[in-house]
This record gives C-alpha cells, sequence and structure tokens, in this order.
C-alpha cells in the first residue's frame, strides 16, 4: 500500500447501512477538475456548497453538500473532496463509481482524464496519507482508530486526548531529554584530551535519572491506557452448578446464560463485555470443571474449551459454592482444580477466590471474595478486586490512550536506559557502550509516533482500519 501513496483515492467515509447523512471522500493531487465534473460548478475551498451531484448525463444522483479542502489544509494534506449525500447505501455506492467514471473521462481541451489512476481506498488509507504527509504522526493515527473503536467514555475521551497529540508531546519530551544527553556524551567522545569533564560539569548522571523518573511516569499512564482500550479477559471457573453463570448474569445485569441446577447445563463459552470505573472487562463464563464417568462427549468438549480459554486469561475468578465445600468430595475436586489452575497458570495470571452462595451458608474464615450472585451481596468488592488484580488506578483527568506495542516499545526504553546507567556509573565509564545504549532508547521512541518505523509495520497497523478513514 505504501507504494501506492501517490495514487488518488475515493471512499464511503461513513459506516455500512442506512443513515439520514453518508459522505462520500476523495483525496489526491489535483482534484478540482473531479469536483466541478461531479458538482457541476467550481467550489470555494474550505466552504460548503449545497447542490445536485450530477451523474455523467447532467441528471441528478442526489442533493447534499459539497465541501472541498485544498492542499495541504485537509485531514490528508492532500486536495480532499467530501460528498455528503442522503445515507442510502444504493446512493453512495452511486456517486462513488460517478466519480471513478469522472476520473477516467477526458478534460475539454487537453485530451488529459480528469483525474489519472483514481481507485478505491484501502482500509485506513485515508489516515495512512495523514501520517505520510505530517498532518498526524502514528500514535494519533491509531488514536483516530481507538476513537472509533471505544467501548467506554473513558476510552472515548483518553483516545480523543491522543489524538489531540497530548500521548505524543510526552514522547517527544522524552526524546528531546533523551537527544539532549546524548550530545553530551558524543562530546565527550569527540575531545577525550579534553581537561573539561563535559558528563560531570554537566550532571549527566543527575538528567539520566530525571529522564528514567519521567520515563516511569509516562509508562505508568500508557499501561493505564493500554487497560482501557484493550480491556481485561476474566474467566468464571470452578466446578458444575457452582454459580459460574449466575455469577455472570449479576456482572452483566442480564440473563445472559442459561441457569438451572442441572450439572454440565453450560456447555460452551460464554461471553460479555461490561465496564467497571471505564475499563473493559471481557468476562467469560465456561463449562463446569469436573472428570468422571457422568461426563459425556458434548460436555467433555466444553470443558476443554473451558481450560483453553482459562489459558489466555488475564484474570480467572475461581467459583467456590459455600454450600458444599463440606463435602469430602466437592473439596478434593476443589484441590484438583487448584492444582491444575497453578500447573497451566503458574504466577503471572491472578486467580481470585470467589465465595457464592453467601446468602445460603456461613462464609467462616474464608480467604478471597465472598458473595451472593443471586443476591448482589459482594459484587462491588469482586469488582474492585478485578480493577485491583488489572492494576487499573483511578483515572486521571489527563489520561491518553496508549496500545500494547506503545507500552513495548516504554519497556524497552526502559530497558536501554538501565543499560545506560550501568555504563556511566562504571568506573572505566564505557561511553561507547553508554552512546548506543541512548541510541538504542530513542530509535524505540522514535517506533511509538512514527518516525523510525517499518513500512511492513505501518501496513498492519491501518490495514486494520476501517474503509473510509
Amino acid at each position: 500500500m505504501l507504494a501506492r501513496h501517490n495514487e488518488p483515492i475515493v471512499a464511503i467515509a461513513t459506516a455500512p447501512g442506512r443513515g439520514a447523512v453518508g459522505i462520500v471522500r476523495v483525496s489526491g493531487r489535483g482534484i478540482a477538475a473531479l469536483a466541478r465534473a461531479v458538482c457541476g460548478r467550481d467550489l470555494s475551498p474550505r466552504q460548503a456548497t449545497y447542490l445536485p451531484f450530477l451523474d455523467a448525463d447532467g441528471s441528478v444522483i442526489d442533493q447534499g453538500l459539497a465541501i472541498f479542502f485544498a492542499a495541504p489544509h485537509s485531514f490528508t494534506g492532500e486536495d480532499v473532496l467530501e460528498l455528503q449525500a442522503h445515507g442510502g447505501p444504493v446512493v453512495l455506492q452511486l456517486l462513488v463509481q460517478r466519480c471513478l467514471l469522472a476520473a477516467q473521462s477526458l478534460q475539454e481541451g487537453t485530451g488529459q482524464p480528469v483525474l489519472a489512476g483514481l481507485r478505491l481506498a484501502q482500509p485506513g488509507e485515508f489516515s495512512q496519507r495523514a501520517f505520510l504527509n505530517d498532518k498526524i504522526d502514528l500514535a494519533q493515527a491509531e488514536a483516530s482508530a481507538d476513537l472509533i473503536d471505544a467501548s467506554t467514555e473513558a476510552a472515548a475521551r483518553s483516545a480523543s486526548r491522543s489524538l489531540a497529540g497530548d500521548f505524543s508531546r510526552e514522547i517527544s519530551g522524552l526524546r528531546e531529554a533523551l537527544v539532549h544527553l546524548r550530545m553530551l556524551v558524543e562530546a565527550t567522545l569527540d575531545f577525550p584530551e579534553e581537561e573539561i569533564d563535559f558528563l560531570r560539569k554537566a550532571d549527566a548522571q543527575g538528567q539520566l535519572q530525571g529522564l528514567q523518573e519521567r520515563l516511569q511516569a509516562v509508562m505508568q499512564r500508557a499501561r493505564q491506557g493500554a487497560l482501557l482500550r484493550e480491556g481485561i479477559r476474566v474467566v468464571i471457573a470452578g466446578q458444575p452448578n457452582a454459580g459460574k453463570s449466575s455469577l455472570l448474569n449479576a456482572l452483566a445485569g442480564a440473563e445472559l446464560a442459561i441457569v438451572t441446577p442441572i450439572a454440565g447445563t453450560t456447555r460452551d463459552v460464554v461471553q460479555q463485555t461490561i465496564q467497571i470505573e471505564g475499563v473493559p472487562l471481557h468476562v467469560i463464563d465456561t463449562a463446569g470443571l469436573r472428570e468422571g464417568e457422568q461426563v459425556d462427549m458434548v460436555e467433555q468438549i466444553g470443558i476443554e474449551r473451558a481450560w483453553s480459554q482459562i489459558e489466555q486469561a488475564d484474570a480467572v475468578l475461581f467459583l467456590h459454592d459455600l454450600t458444599r465445600v463440606h463435602e469430602s468430595g466437592y473439596a478434593a475436586a476443589d484441590a484438583a482444580i487448584a492444582r491444575d489452575l497453578d500447573l497451566r497458570l503458574g504466577a503471572t495470571v491472578p486467580v481470585i477466590d470467589v465465595w457464592n452462595k453467601a446468602d445460603a451458608a456461613e462464609p467462616v474464615g474464608r480467604g478471597g471474595v465472598v458473595l451472593s450472585a443471586r443476591t448482589g451481596q459482594g459484587l462491588q468488592t469482586l469488582r474492585q478486586r478485578l480493577l485491583q488484580a488489572a492494576g487499573w488506578q483511578q483515572a486521571s483527568e489527563g489520561l491518553y490512550i496508549a496500545r500494547e506495542r506503545h507500552v513495548q516499545a516504554l519497556l524497552q526504553v526502559t530497558g536501554h536506559l538501565e543499560m545506560a546507567q550501568q555504563h556511566l556509573a562504571a568506573r572505566d565509564q564505557r561511553l561507547e557502550l553508554l552512546a548506543e545504549e541512548l541510541r538504542q532508547g530513542q530509535n524505540a521512541l522514535n517506533t511509538i509516533t512514527g518516525e523510525f518505523t517499518a513500512d511492513d509495520l505501518l501496513g498492519v497497523i491501518f490495514s486494520r482500519f476501517c474503509i473510509g478513514k
């Protein structure tokens, strides 16, 4: 897709389906002639004009607003034409086809196509043009997609801040401080015979420490932002009839899963996304975990799928039935599940013990969370424990959205700065190695905003955008 970024593009820029208004967007160089062919007149830049959209034979396809944005004062940095018509899919497709055919027609007196090479846009190509033309950086481009996909109010507000450049400015500040430190180190390498100790005089040690502290603050906020965007996968696990489906229904506030006293009722995965303090939680109900001759083939498949979901979880709610904990067979089965959880998950995934049916049994001496899925007792405590397990802190007003790749890049910077600290603290002050670690740290920061990013990564990022964006 990068090799074709000079070609003009057209696409429907609004979501599929019917609506009051739909938008067809064209971007490229020199599209004024196309606008004239479709609209029947020249358009003043950045002014909405109500007019008919004309077919090749002069008949009217629809009437609506046309807006022409002359380069570089547009979203993509190129000439942009937006046709705002009625939002029926047939009308919008007719407008797209009209633009494509008009582009192939010849301009009077020139013998040249109106807009040679006009083609349908690929997913995310308008945003990619904006990035390539320095209208936005890569973090802002991703934020525009995150704003569209936001599933909570907090995620939408954070994505809006990132789109406005808040996150990018944080990264730019870190990069400037790192470049300044690199300059000091390079100066010392270039003039080793000088009596002046550049690094000591400029307090390089203090600058590096301050840079690390700033980096940790950005890292913390980026992790919170990534949590807002991605959410966490919470799997409810336990023996049959422990109340897993009832707990899912209670957390979701709706009857999503079938609840019966018959063991093995849930045989497949049931998932619902809820939000707690703006954080999306993807809660997954699974088949009851048990073994024995009473397990038929269908239920066994459900149990295998349950373990598959558990192994992919960010947190597991291990549900216990308080009314049966004194039964030796039940306690032994719970202990076996606990061993399997420990074996399959290790210490990386938090497992929260949840003691259900507190309305029917006395929860004496139980750790974890005690609740009743039927009455709602203890649900708020469980919600807070889930946020704690996810590493969520109360969102500040200035929180920005981030992605997992941003967090990984910041982790790389952290590693490079830690190595730089070691080289700077060494008696022989390994300045060549120090300079290299700082350079690598700068490169990792650059991948966040796209100042140094492989073309194949750009292709992957923008291909996940919606068409028309």
